[in-house]
């Protein structure tokens, strides 16, 4: 135990040591600043806008650059179907596999990875073919990332400039995070994973004989580049069916550690960033100190329950730890723990680990972290926005229990922003329950669980929190490769995304035009200790009062029949 926490404490120590440097160096990237990489990236951001025609220097409104996104994104989910459906036509298939089928999978598919969810109803080896994997879904790694990292700059724009009706430029921002931060970051990751063991490269499947005398095929391709986006950038599918528990996309306990890394650096980065562009560290200290204390108590949570185990098992004489069932050897009870809990906190759905095998409270706290919006720390870009809307709520509460009109920094929090903030928490939210509810309640639905009884209702509680939320990762035992999932699932990830983008791009502009007010003797501050326990108390509680009935029903229940000897 003892070793476990210590891999704990080193994981955060490692990450806020290399977030520190990033995060300066993304608000010097965005804020039109020198950087070291200049002579590398300024010719090739040039090129991108003169291919493209764009002029990058024209400022956007809001309604301007939901639009030029939303336009782009529904653009490049079109593309990754045509490709799916055409990549026996297309070149470096070297299995020959056939297009994608049946339709209704390459549509989910196409939504999944331009949403940033990477949800996967397939099999990726024997499924998709190289060229699909890298000229459609590892481009939507980095763009649907990006596309995240832009709408959070755009936000930190409004809150910070003033008496303006801008917000930027969406193509500038889309640029800039991909050439600036996404692609050098990918590069040095992937070549760290190569030598770690990580396959590399373009070759046919593998025949080969096993110990016994059976023949194996073993699947080949370019993992490590999209291994390292798919970490980089909060995305999570896997080039492998068995995703990170797989020996070619995570071989050893560095690998592991790494990837954990890398799920959290930008995000945590973020946080970095927001404080040097507003000009108060404090500020992005305060936000990060809240989803710390959240992530904190999740990890303690999960670790706790997966460490004491099935108390069946140990009523039968069977010596712990009873859970490593469904878990990798090689990483243990630490490392999957460890995994789950950043994998759910953030928006990135790689997992390393059954969830489907972790107890019943164990897997309560995946689940939770995404009906929170994944803000727990959260998803490139996406993380940062969710939980903004979380700090105007605070503030608004707060405004309330004093009878002052709510600021931050500097600006005057009214009905509008409310009303933004209101939706951009609600519609995940209410997707993630009228689904669960639907596919609950239909032989649509419940024809695909594998278990009865309230692990059953999990199954599908999971399933939709983690499309509403843009998360990606499966909880198993669900057949998901129906028409009626695909096409929920599918519908859930949408709303999920654009339901939070288009407030969240709404309360940007209507912030840039306000002005600053310098601070008086009633203004609350959001530097403090006392703003960083309401801010995480605000998430829970309405967490708790939107989801504890579904909870009870599901994980909730299940934990206290184990306890009883019932098991689903």
């Amino acid at each position: 135990m003892t070793n476990d926490i210590f891999l704990f404490l080193v994981f955060l120590a490692i990450l806020i040591l290399l977030a520190l440097p990033l995060g300066r160096y993304m608000a010097r990237v965005f804020s039109l600043e020198k950087t070291l990489l200049d002579p590398l990236f300024l010719p090739l951001e040039k090129t991108i806008y003169r291919l493209t025609g764009v002029d990058s220097k024209v400022e956007m409104n809001w309604k301007d650059y939901a639009k030029n996104l939303v336009w782009f994104n529904l653009i490049g989910m079109t593309a990754v179907y045509l490709i799916q459906v055409l990549q026996d036509f297309l070149p470096f298939n070297p299995e020959n596999l056939a297009g994608v089928t049946p339709w209704h999978v390459a549509f989910n598919t196409a939504v999944s990875f331009m949403t940033n969810t990477n949800w996967q109803a397939y099999g990726g080896e024997t499924t998709v073919s190289y060229f699909t994997q890298m000229a459609a879904l590892t481009v939507q790694n980095f763009v649907s990332a990006a596309t995240g990292l832009a709408v959070a700059v755009a936000l930190i724009r409004g809150l910070t400039r003033k008496t303006t009706k801008t917000i930027g430029n969406f193509w500038f921002d889309l640029v800039r995070s991909t050439v600036w931060v996404l692609l050098p970051l990918s590069i040095i990751l992937t070549c760290v994973l190569v030598q770690q063991g990580v396959l590399q490269n373009l070759s046919p499947y593998v025949t080969v004989q096993t110990l016994t005398g059976a023949q194996q095929t073993l699947a080949m391709g370019p993992v490590a580049s999209q291994e390292a986006i798919k970490m980089l950038g909060t995305n999570g599918g896997g080039f492998f069916n068995a995703n990170s528990a797989h020996p070619f996309e995570n071989p050893t306990p560095l690998t592991n550690l790494l990837e954990a890394l890398a799920i959290f650096l930008v995000p945590v980065s973020l946080l970095f960033t927001y404080g040097h562009l507003t000009r108060d560290k404090r500020q992005g200290y305060a936000i990060l100190g809240a989803m710390l204390l959240l992530f904190t108590i999740m990890l303690g949570s999960l670790y706790t329950s997966e460490l004491y185990g099935n108390p069946i098992l140990s009523s039968l004489g069977i010596s712990q730890p009873t859970a490593l069932e469904g878990k990798e050897i090689r990483f243990g009870i630490s490392g999957s723990a460890l995994f789950a809990t950043v994998t759910t906190a953030a928006s990135c759905g790689a997992v390393n680990a059954m969830h489907d095998s972790l107890t019943p409270l164990g897997g309560l706290i995946p689940m939770l972290q995404m009906m929170l919006g994944e803000v727990v720390v959260g998803g490139v870009g996406a993380g940062f926005y969710g939980m903004m809307m979380y700090v105007i709520m605070t503030v608004f509460i707060v405004g309330l229990m004093v009878g002052r009109t709510p600021e931050y920094l500097g600006k005057k929090i009214e009905a509008w922003e409310i009303k933004m903030a209101t939706l951009a928490i609600l519609i995940p939210s209410v997707v993630i329950l009228i689904g669960s509810a639907i596919a609950s309640v239909t032989d649509a639905g419940t024809s695909s669980i594998a278990n009865s009884g309230p692990h059953g209702l999990s199954e599908i509680l999971y399933a939709f929190a983690s499309g509403a939320g843009n998360n990606g990762s499966a909880f198993g035992g669900l057949t998901a490769n129906t028409l009626f999932y695909d096409l929920m699932i599918a519908a859930a990830m949408l709303l999920g995304r654009f339901g939070v983008i288009i407030p969240v791009l709404a309360i940007a502009g209507s912030m840039a035009e306000k002005r600053i007010s310098p601070p008086g003797l009633g203004t609350f501050s959001t530097t403090g200790l006392l703003f960083v326990i309401l801010l995480a108390g605000v998430v829970l509680v309405i967490g708790a009062l939107t989801f504890l009935p579904a909870l009870a029903l599901g994980p909730i229940v299940e934990h206290l029949l184990l306890l009883q000897g019932s098991t689903f």
